[in-house]
């Protein structure tokens, strides 16, 4: 058990170390846009099931973009849908495929026959954007994220992602804090490093040529986390724009969230055994940044994960090893620092940061739930997670 200790130890000092330096980087971060570039011709593809009631905010969203109306076309993928989905899209006025193929159920299992399905009609433009049906489009997005993809040596490009009911609970104010890192300080640093930001599944745009090559080749439950792996093993590195801004509702109550997160972090789980090997074969070979960041990034655990191992692990070091102590102690300065700056480099209002006293409920409320992966009972099916306006206001 002693070895078990300074090994667990050892892993978690190791990723706070890591963060440390990602957040580092992250503050030296500028975006790679050319805003002098003509405007892409691009096509906003948004998967759907069952999204009657979110779908046409969504696409209008979308036509208030500032960006010219003539380079933009909405295209909805209604996937196994039992609603009026398509009727909305199309009255809202976007082009509908409609899929039903209960055998291949998921998001990248729809990308996919979308992107082969609608070849010909994809190949009139010259970059593609993929947003999810609940999403609040900031206005300047389509513009910042052509500008991106305008320069010569970027094919893929990631916006950010944050949540638009940050005040509704602690829980989407903690989530608030935990995308301001993960969407943020982590795809800038990666990027000012050398390395991929990866896909974060919403705000994501490629070259049309990307998606001709590879179609949606991810059909695991973190498909986005899946394809930018995939991507990174081609030497394609995905590039973050933190001003192409996306904006989505997330799960407020304890039901919508367990589902979730069991799903992100199962799935997680699932790439990392098996694509992390290949990366680090290709780091072992190559020796280049970015594939080592590439485990890295599948490797390092969830942000409530990491706070609780640490804080177990500096529980029982005051009995093992006052040195092991002291370096936990500065891990947890890490993380605190980490945390803190994805907050300040955001600009998080004052709310977030009272929220964060929740944290440690946030951490508890985790515990069955990491139990449960650990006895094999991660997300291996993709479940849509009910919205507020399905369940209503109720609380817990």
């Amino acid at each position: 058990m002693i070895l078990v200790f300074y090994l667990a130890s050892l892993f978690f000092i190791g990723i706070s170390l890591y963060l440390v330096v990602l957040t580092i980087a992250a503050f030296r971060f500028r975006k790679r846009a050319d805003a002098n570039a003509r405007p892409l011709r691009m096509a906003v593809v948004i998967p759907a099931h069952n999204e009657e009631m979110q779908i046409g905010n969504t696409i209008k969203a979308v036509h208030r973009s500032i960006y010219p109306e003539d380079c933009c076309r909405v295209m909805v993928i209604a996937d196994n849908c039992e609603d009026e989905t398509a009727a909305a899209a199309k009255s809202a006025g976007a082009k509908v495929v409609e899929r039903s193929d209960l055998s291949l159920r998921g998001k990248g299992q729809a990308l996919d026959w979308f992107f082969r399905e609608q070849h010909q009609v994809l190949a009139s433009f010259d970059a593609i954007a993929i947003i999810d049906a609940d999403t609040e489009m900031d206005e300047n997005f389509l513009k910042e994220i052509s500008a991106t993809l305008s320069i010569p040596q970027v094919s893929v490009a990631q916006g950010y992602y944050g949540v638009s009911n940050s005040a509704e609970s602690w829980r989407t104010a903690l989530m608030t804090a935990a995308l301001a890192v993960f969407h943020h300080v982590r795809p800038a640093g990666r990027n000012r490093l050398g390395g991929s930001a990866g896909l974060k599944g919403n705000g994501m745009a490629f070259r049309a040529e990307i998606l001709k090559r590879y179609g949606w080749p991810a059909y695991s439950v973190v498909e986005d986390l899946e394809f930018g792996a995939i991507m990174l093993l081609d030497r394609i590195r995905v590039q973050y724009n933190p001003d192409a801004i996306v904006r989505a509702e997330m799960a407020a109550t304890g039901k919508q969230a367990e589902s979730q997160r069991r799903r992100w972090e199962g799935g997680r789980l699932k790439v990392f055994r098996k694509l992390a090997p290949k990366l680090f074969r290709k780091w072992v070979k190559e020796r280049q940044f970015c594939y080592f960041d590439g485990v890295m990034d599948l490797l390092i655990p969830p942000l409530s994960a990491i706070v609780l191992a640490l804080g177990i692990l500096l529980a029982a070091s005051l009995w093992i090893s006052q040195f092991i102590a002291l370096l936990l102690s500065f891990a947890f300065l890490g993380i605190a620092f980490y945390v803190a700056s994805g907050l300040v480099l955001k600009r998080a209002p004052f709310a977030v940061w009272l929220y964060l006293m929740a944290a440690p409920f946030f951490v508890l409320w985790k515990v069955p739930l990491y139990i449960g992966m650990l006895k094999g009972k991660g997300g291996s099916e993709w479940v849509r997670t009910q919205r507020k306006s399905e369940v209503g206001k109720s609380t817990e």
